[in-house]
Order: C-alpha cells, then sequence, then structure tokens
C-alpha cells in the first residue's frame, strides 16, 4: 500500500529551514519504502517566493501553498489550521514536524486538533506494510522507546541533526492552493515581535558542529578560548546549564533537558562533568569529545574520544594546531 506523508515546512526570512529539509527526506525514504508513496508539504507563508521549488528538490511531490500577510510570522492558531486542512484533503497516514521550537509548539495542536497521538524527539523511523514505529530517548538518554501508533495520522516531531536530508537538481511538484480564514480563536493568540541574537556563530540547535563549556570554564571571560575554538572549526557555541545559570552565557546557548537538543556531526564538552540533564540534550551526537580534568568526570562515559587535562591548556594548544592545517 503506497504511503502518504505529510511535512510542515518552517521556514525563516524566506529560506527553508535546514531541519524541515531533514524531515522531507525522513518522509521521501518513508514513502519510497512502501513502493511509490507520495509526500506533501505544507507551506503557510505571506509569499512563496522561490520556496515551492525548494520544496520540490528536497523530497516533495505536491505542496499546500496557504499564502496570507498573517504569516509573515509564527502564528500558532493559523498554522496548526492550514496543517489540519492540508491533512483533511491528503488524507496522510505520516505527519512529521522538525524538533524546532515552532515544531515543538506546533505538533500538540495539530496532534489535538485531529485527535490522534503524537511523538516528540524522534530520532528513528521505520514502516512495514503502513505500520508506523518511532523510537525516541527517554529517561535523560538512559534507556530507549520504541512507540507504534493505533490511530492515523502518526505525528512525528523529530530531533534536528539526525535525518539525511535530499536535493535533487531538477524536480517538480505539484501545487495547490489551500485557502485558510484562521478563526477569532486560532488568532487569540499572537506573536508581537522576536528578538533576535546578534552573533557570527550559528544556532547551537543546528550548528552540525558544537564547542561547548560548562563549570570547568570557571568564569564568563574563559569562554573566548571557546569562541576561539569554535572559529577554527566553524563550530556553534553552547553551555551547560550551570554555566548559564553563572550568567557567562545565554539561555539561547543551553544544551540539555531545559535547553536545546542537539545532533551534530562532532560535539567538543569543555569543562562539563556530564550532569544526566546535559547528556539528554547532546547524547544523539555523532562523535562525542570530552576534555576535562577529572579523570572520573561521567562525561567521559559517553566520550568517543577523551582528553584528561586542564582546559586551559588543553583549548590553546588545539587551537594553534587546527590554524597549522586552515
Amino acid at each position: 500500500m503506497a504511503l502518504k506523508v505529510l511535512v510542515f515546512a518552517e521556514t525563516r526570512e524566506g529560506v527553508l529551514k535546514k531541519s524541515s529539509r531533514e524531515a522531507l527526506g525522513l518522509a521521501r525514504r518513508l514513502a519510497d519504502s512502501e513502493g511509490g508513496g507520495e509526500v506533501a508539504a505544507v507551506l503557510a507563508v505571506d509569499s512563496a517566493g522561490d520556496l515551492v521549488d525548494r520544496l520540490a528538490r528536497a523530497g516533495a511531490d505536491r505542496i499546500y501553498l496557504s499564502e496570507n500577510p498573517l504569516f509573515s510570522g509564527y502564528s500558532p492558531g493559523g498554522f496548526a489550521a492550514a496543517a489540519v486542512k492540508a491533512a483533511a484533503g491528503f488524507a496522510p497516514a505520516v505527519v512529521i514536524l522538525a524538533g524546532t521550537a515552532l515544531g515543538k509548539d506546533l505538533t500538540p495542536r495539530i496532534s489535538a486538533r485531529l485527535g490522534v497521538s503524537a511523538a516528540t524527539d524522534v530520532i528513528s523511523v521505520d514502516t512495514d506494510g503502513g505500520r508506523i514505529t518511532a523510537l525516541r530517548p527517554a529517561f535523560g538518554g538512559k534507556v530507549q522507546m520504541r512507540l507504534s501508533f493505533t490511530s492515523s495520522p502518526a505525528i512525528l516531531c523529530i530531533r534536528a541533526n539526525v535525518f539525511q536530508t535530499l536535493e535533487v537538481e531538477s524536480r517538480s511538484a505539484r501545487v495547490e492552493k489551500l485557502a485558510v480564514e484562521p478563526s477569532a480563536q486560532d488568532l487569540a493568540l499572537r506573536i508581537t515581535g522576536v528578538k533576535k541574537t546578534v552573533g557570527e556563530r550559528p544556532d547551537v540547535a543546528e550548528a552540525d558542529l558544537v564547542v561547548s563549556g560548562g563549570r570547568g570554564m570557571k568564569e564568563g571571560e574563559s569562554f573566548r578560548l571557546l569562541e576561539q575554538l569554535a572559529a577554527a572549526l566553524g563550530a556553534g557555541i553552547g553551555a551547560s546549564r550551570a554555566a548559564v545559570d553563572a550568567g557567562w552565557r545565554p539561555h539561547g546557548d543551553q544544551v540539555g533537558q531545559t535547553g536545546k537538543f542537539v545532533s551534530p556531526t562532532l560535539y567538543v564538552a569543555c569543562g562539563i562533568s556530564g550532569a544526566v540533564q546535559h547528556l539528554a540534550g547532546m547524547i544523539g551526537s555523532k562523535v562525542i569529545v570530552a576534555i576535562n580534568k577529572d579523570p572520573d568526570a561521567p562525561i567521559f562515559k559517553v566520550a568517543n574520544y577523551g582528553v584528561v587535562g586542564d582546559v586551559f591548556e588543553v583549548i590553546p594548544a588545539l587551537v594553534e594546531e587546527l590554524k597549522k592545517h586552515s
């Protein structure tokens, strides 16, 4: 049976987010695994621009396009209404959202309106004859739960930087206009402003390389060392809750259960002991390098590579070595 998969496409300033391209890549693989399934994307924006072409090249066969001035920014009720209307017309077996701040907020809204179950922080998805199962970590990453769905569609909010994107140079998609008139209730909650962080480093939630610092950095000024390392690697900068609570880094940099979940190719933990709350936010990293002077620090139990040493000696030496090869 051909599998239909619907993806909510998230954009920022007219650009399709990488996390949504990952969602489309997963949707394409699920649809193709069931013998010629179909992937549709919901696009709720004020103006589509070249996004239709980008969605097609990322794996979409069909695009439900809703253009509305109300969608110039995030409209929780409006976006949910667009997704639900698209689902009603497309009848998908699976609905996928990226695990961004927007996706995490929107997932339960869509789930409640459709009256079906949702799984969040999904790191793996399988399908067998249309039966969907999802894998997600639990208890701070100590165990993994495999979930199956008895209702349809299955709503999946996937962890960023886990699934591969798809990019096809020449590919088209059918566009269907989606007329969405948000109700007064839909518009009761409005985003009145967005405070943007200013910096040269990529957002830690979407960065492919992340350098993080913890209590072992001793003070905020010491994070300049991490900025040098991040610059040499082209990485984003993260922090443990202890470093954020101390005022050394903004909350937007926090990695962990009460911060951001990251899944980069490389995660460098500097002066981070490895509390379970922090591990929950970075355990999905493909390669973990830990630098800590305490050989018994819990972080070494999950690290692929460990350096037992003083971060104030190891990091400058590492930066100098990287500069030689740049």
